[in-house]
């Protein structure tokens, strides 16, 4: 299908409103990407024709727009199902009115395949080129393990940019599409602090030059990619492709020469940005959006020698067990890919993973504890965690006693909390 569908209403639905429906049928599973990749006029389209739905389900990660479906405002017509929660799903979430599937992100294609009947994937998209190819855009993630297998609908913008991969589908592919100049959905990003800029420092001593990357995003992550301009033939191989490390690659300081799979090429599964960063991502043959199936899984991180791998934390217990995807014991996002990328670089020969965080709160709790807050969820098990670093150290756990891990998580704790992390750490027979 080379036309675009016609989204004007003249005596029923408008073509583009057929196709969906025809696609979308009673008890349907719609998929859509994470993030950017969300198409906003097709979203439009089903909740404008929500009272022809009956029991449609729709599966995406970390939504950053609160839409009326997801708010519930459809009852089980037309109902949010989450595997990472975002700004636009984390109170409905919490108010009842969707769901939250747990998962690693490297799983999240198989769990698709397994729980759901894909009846359609939803999609932004750039294109078709002078050959007859789309591209998602800022997207691989789950939803390009599906070209071939799943009916696409897509969304074509001039605001998303034709990137390359594994991200690719013909038009013979495609079971249709619109044609659209609707933004991508706004990124807001935390400036980093002066703490998360002490952090990065830390971390950025550790990483050898040569070094395949890996790197968050946040406030301490975007930190990090800072801290690294002094260093030489870095790679990447991430999950999520940010500014940071795209000024990384401008500067010279990612080369990808040392990466023993696909050398020269900066891998992502997906990328969030600004204008500027979809202008620099357009028609790049450098970077490869690749499926997260391939990227995320452990066994393919592990090929790639020196990879470090740094995530952020929420808490962290004396124990060494990281509680990522909870805030004071309620549920804020999901594991997404931490636990995939710190068992790969575990793996790894010369590997290390690092998790960062902030030794308090803002209001002065401490983020290193003898026990997880009640009801917080471990994202990175005690066994995996190998680095946890604060703006007041590096504690280095992979290989230490229980002991010795409550010893140097106490002393990159915050110098107010130690005295009473050590009288817990007694009471529970960490420490002696």
């Amino acid at each position: 299908m080379t036309a675009p569908l016609d989204q004007a209403r003249t005596d029923g639905p408008s073509p583009a409103e057929r196709r969906l429906l025809e696609l979308v049928r009673p008890g349907a599973d719609v998929i859509v990407p994470i993030g950017q990749g969300e198409p906003p006029t097709l979203l439009d389209l089903l909740e404008a024709n929500a009272e022809h739905l009956d029991g449609v389900r729709i599966h995406r990660m970390d939504p950053f727009v609160e839409r009326p479906y997801i708010r519930g405002a459809y009852g089980d017509r037309l109902r949010h199902v989450d595997y990472y929660l975002g700004p636009g799903s984390r109170q409905a979430y919490r108010d009842g009115l969707c769901d939250l599937v747990p998962n690693h992100f490297s799983e999240m294609p198989l769990l698709l395949r397994q729980s759901t009947q894909r009846s359609v994937v939803l999609a932004a998209a750039a294109g078709p080129d002078a050959d007859g190819y789309f591209s998602l855009g800022t997207n691989a993630d789950y939803v390009a393990s599906m070209i071939g297998e799943v009916p696409f609908l897509l969304e074509v913008t001039p605001a998303m940019p034709f990137t390359r991969g594994a991200n690719l589908l013909h038009a013979d592919q495609v079971a249709g599409w619109i044609a659209t100049d609707r933004p991508l959905a706004p990124v807001h990003h935390r400036t980093p602090s002066a703490a998360d800029h002490t952090i990065a420092g830390l971390v950025a001593d550790l990483v050898p030059d040569g070094a395949c990357l890996q790197i968050g995003v946040g406030g301490t992550p975007d930190a990090v990619t800072a801290a690294l301009t002094g260093h030489r033939d870095l790679g990447v191989h991430t999950e999520c492709l940010a500014a940071g490390l795209a000024d990384l690659v401008d500067t010279g300081v990612v080369t990808g020469a040392r990466k023993k799979q696909m050398p020269g090429t900066h891998v992502t599964t997906f990328s969030i940005g600004d204008a500027a960063m979809h202008r620099w991502l357009d028609g790049r043959d450098d970077v490869a959006f690749m499926p997260v199936e391939w990227t995320n899984d452990p066994r393919t991180v592990a090929h790639e020698p020196n990879f470090v791998s740094i995530n952020a934390t929420t808490e962290v217990d004396l124990l060494g067990q990281a509680a990522s995807e909870t805030i004071g014991g309620r549920y804020w996002s999901s594991s997404g890919g931490q636990a995939d990328f710190a068992r790969g670089a575990m793996y790894s020969p010369g590997g290390r993973a690092f998790l960062v965080t902030h030794a308090a709160t803002s209001h002065g709790f401490s983020r290193i504890r003898a026990q997880l807050t009640p009801g917080s969820v471990v994202t990175t098990l005690k066994n995996t965690v190998d680095h946890v670093v604060t703006e007041f150290g590096v504690a280095s756990l992979r290989g230490r006693s229980i002991a010795q891990r409550a010893r140097e998580l106490i002393a990159i704790a915050h110098p107010e909390h130690r005295d009473a992390l050590r009288h817990e750490a007694k009471e529970l027979a960490i420490l002696p």
